[in-house]
Formats: C-alpha cells, structure tokens, sequence
C-alpha cells in the first residue's frame, strides 16, 4: 500500500472507530488518571451529562467514585473538597435509593460521607458516625469480603478516642487476607501499628507498600498510597 493511502486508511480507521461511552470513560480515567488528572475532569463532566438522561446506577457509582478522587487529587481546598465529597455523597445515596443491595453504592456513599465529615471537623464526624456504622454494616452482609468495607470499619475505629484499636487491626488483617495488593489497607494498618508504637512492623508495611508490583488499584498507589508511605516513613525514621 502506498504511504497516501496508508495514511488514508488510518484516518477512516481513527474516524470509524466507535467512541467510548461516559461509563467507559469513567472507568479509564478511574484506572489511568495517574498519567493525567485531568481525566477526571472530563469523565466527572461526561458522566454528569449523561446522568440527565440516563439514570442508572452504575453511571451514580462512577460518578461518586470520581467525585471522591477529585476531592483527594484535584481539590485546592477545602472549600472544593468538600464540594467534591458532597456531591459524591449526594450521589452515592441516590444509588442505594435505586439500588439497595448493591454493595459499591453503599461503599462510596460511605467514603464520600466519611471524607467530608472528616474535612468538615471532629464534631461533624461525631455526627455522622452511626450513619456510616450502618453503612457499613449493610455492606458487611451484602459483600462478608469486601475489602473496602473492612478498611473503612477499622479506619472508623482507629480515628476515635475511645476506638476499639484490637478491631481495627483484625478489620484491616482480614482485608489484606482477602487481597493482599489493596496498598491502601496496608497503609492504614501501617497507621495503626504506629499509634501502638510498633515501629518496626509498620515500616515493614509501609515498604511493602512501596515495593507493591501489582497494586490493585494503580492509579491510587501511584498517586496516592506510595506518597503517604513515604510521609509516614519519614515520621517515623527516628522511632525505634
């Protein structure tokens, strides 16, 4: 084939071929947003439109997972983060409305619920503590080995005064147990064994965080968990 034709062929190829859909965009960007943010962006945009006219509830999860890492990645402040965590929230309820034994549509309007109480203040978290208990709990039954769940059980915990630490480390070992590439559990359990003064042990997790070939969520340990294993190390380097 001659190079003009070649070329031609290309281009009625690129032209041809069919255009992703707002849900698959979200899932690339969700998957590879560590190799540009700003697909969050416009998969956040994309989705938004779509959800006009087509309510379903996978198009609300996505939509509330991504709202979730907008508020951790892109947010400049406060004030957007909260937005952001807001409208997660906002649309993770929606989805357990339309969708009550779906397991993500629980989890992610748990995140979202937690990680705005959590910007909010102390006391906001206090208020919303028996929301995500039950939340938690419905996702527990739904999914016994959701790993997600189980982290944010012990995460729960572990941010209290008066947490139960003993429960915390058993939800955060079972998660691990169940997958043991979920880097961010491994990062809280790392978090936990500090407040118990296990400093040995937690930078063994916290280096197994980092030397992860197969992190289950990559864009997350690139962007987010290798960062704060790093942050904690250094907290801790003169800790014997």
């Amino acid at each position: 084939m001659r190079p003009s034709l070649l070329v031609l062929a290309l281009l009625l190829a690129a032209v041809s071929a069919p255009a992703q859909s707002p849900i698959e965009e979200a899932r690339a960007a969700l998957a590879t947003y560590h190799e540009d943010v700003t697909r969050l962006d416009r998969a956040r945009d994309g989705l938004e439109k779509f959800l006009k006219t087509d309510s379903r509830v996978e198009g609300m999860i996505l939509l509330s997972r991504i709202y979730f890492q907008w508020g951790d990645v892109r947010a400049s402040d406060d004030s957007e983060r909260l937005a952001a965590y807001d409208r997660g929230r906002e649309l993770g309820k929606r989805a357990v409305e339309l969708g009550p034994k779906s397991p993500e549509a629980h989890f992610w309007y748990a995140v979202n619920t937690a990680k705005w109480g959590q910007t909010k203040g102390a006391i906001r978290s206090l208020f919303l503590l028996p929301t995500l208990r039950e939340e938690i709990d419905i996702i527990l039954t739904l999914a016994p080995e959701h790993p997600g769940a189980l982290q944010l059980a012990g995460s729960v915990e572990l941010g209290l005064p008066w947490g139960d630490l003993d429960k915390a480390e058993a939800d955060f070992r079972k998660g691990l147990k169940i997958d043991p590439h979920y880097t961010s559990v491994r990062v809280d359990l790392a978090r936990l064994l500090i407040k118990r003064g296990k400093y040995p042990e937690a930078r063994r997790e916290l280096q197994r965080v980092l030397n992860e070939k197969e992190p289950r969520f990559l864009a997350d340990w690139t962007v987010k968990h290798t960062k704060r294993a790093r942050e904690l190390l250094d907290a801790i380097k003169d800790k014997s």
